[in-house]
């Protein structure tokens, strides 16, 4: 039974679903707009980008990667953690657990140098995995904000480290611990500041002070997501009891139906497109499309075919690419891309273990779960792998970051390294 359990969830949020605002363009307009100002090239300004989508956009450099591996540019590291990296302004931001204390990092993006980084005691949490946060910062203005294991919600001044408020959820929303710890990323909409923490929650962003709160459930590990049908203003947020839709302005439910996974342990985030919504769990629970009708939420299809563990699959040009299996069982875990519309299987790719993906400039960039990374076609055609390189040692579950020609990884450890990606001849 507890090998069968095995999880870790790097939320990166806890990176696991993925922002319905993607590469459809304008079907996916639905989506509300990301916290973050600018295009998708200028920042990285919170887990899985700057359109929630886990898609980046940025040009200029080549997919002829050296044959001896990329260039490492610089190295740190974090301690132990999956959470990833957000980018903003030359500044990056994670986090990391050592010696009893988790500790907030904002690192020179350039240098890896440290600007500043505050530490506080915390639980590991090792539950069947190394333990550490999974949660990723979220900047938004002049503020970082950071969510704890045990759930100590902080806002930073990004630039200082100050801190402008804390709030400590276990207390402040009478929640006890999760058994994988708090991993949620927080979502910035508007004034809030929005969490799945055992409940749906609402602070303001500036001072801290809680707006609204759902009634309690069995906590997911995902993030919330917002998007807008009929002109109202809604959440979509994946639990252990099931997808939950809530209003915006005050957290009231608008619909809800059942997706419970064996062990408790539904760690993505819904992706949403129009009144569609996709959601996949782990334990060969699998997947299943939602459509959001008049207050209901009815299946479309469900199958086996898509069991993403923890990390999300990403939304590019109608088609899904995610990670299909249990990390317990890498071996037969296999890189899937799938039909949004139709749930129908293009193709599998074995060989990568139970990793973690993002789409870069029409690619897949790749961190396998052994360390290598990866350069493949976006393409449901089938997969072919143009570039690899040899980036990290240990068990990597963590999305990387492109920003500025540069990728960004880490290890359960937290060791962390940045290379160089070449550049594209003029």
């Amino acid at each position: 039974m507890q090998a069968t359990r095995h999880l870790i969830l790097c939320f990166l949020g806890v990176m696991t679903a993925l922002g319905s605002a993607n590469a459809w363009g304008q079907e996916a307009a639905s989506s509300i707009a990301p916290s973050s100002k600018g295009d998708r090239t200028s920042n990285w300004p919170n887990w899985m980008g700057p359109m929630h989508d886990g898609i980046s956009t940025e040009a200029g450099w080549s997919s002829a990667w050296p044959e001896d591996g990329l260039t490492v540019k610089w190295t740190a590291d974090l301690g132990t953690g999956f959470s990833s990296f957000s980018v903003v302004d030359g500044l990056a931001y994670s986090m990391g657990h050592s010696d009893g204390k988790e500790t907030v990092w904002c690192l020179d993006a350039e240098s890896g140098r440290k600007i500043w980084s505050h530490s506080y005691p915390a639980v590991l949490n090792p539950n069947l995995y190394e333990g550490g946060p999974g949660s990723t910062p979220t900047v938004h203005s002049n503020m970082v904000f950071t969510l704890s294991i045990d759930g100590r919600l902080i806002g930073f001044r990004r630039k200082t480290g100050e801190i402008a408020w804390e709030v400590d959820l276990q207390k402040e929303l009478e929640v006890g611990m999760h058994e994988w710890g708090f991993n949620a990323s927080p979502y910035i909409l508007g004034n809030q500041l929005l969490l799945e923490c055992g409940r749906v929650v609402s602070f303001n962003w500036k001072t801290g002070q809680k707006l609204w709160q759902s009634p309690r459930h069995r906590a997911g590990y995902g993030s919330v997501r917002p998007f807008e049908l009929n002109g109202k203003k809604l959440l979509a947020s994946l639990d252990c009891e099931g997808l939950r839709i809530s209003q915006s302005n005050d957290g009231s439910e608008v619909a809800f139906s059942p997706w419970p996974s064996p062990f408790g342990t539904n760690s993505t985030t819904p992706i949403v497109v129009k009144d569609r919504i996709f959601v996949s769990t782990g334990y060969n629970v699998g997947s299943v499309m939602f459509r959001l009708t008049n207050g209901r939420l009815e299946q479309q299809y469900s199958h086996r075919n898509m069991r993403n563990h923890f990390n999300n699959s990403i939304l590019y040009k109608g088609n899904l690419y995610g990670f299909d299996g249990n990390s317990n069982l890498g071996r037969v875990v296999r890189l899937t891309c799938m039909d949004f519309e139709t749930g129908e299987i293009n193709w599998k790719q074995a060989g990568l273990g139970c990793g973690a993906l993002i789409i870069a400039n029409g690619h897949l960039l790749i961190l396998s779960d052994r360390g290598d990374l990866v350069l493949a076609d976006a393409s449901p055609d089938g997969f072919k792998e143009i570039a690899r390189s040899k980036f990290l040692k240990g068990r990597c579950w963590t999305a990387p970051v492109l920003l500025n020609g540069q990728v960004y990884g880490r290890n359960a450890e937290g060791r962390t390294v940045c290379c160089v990606l070449p550049k594209q001849a003029s």
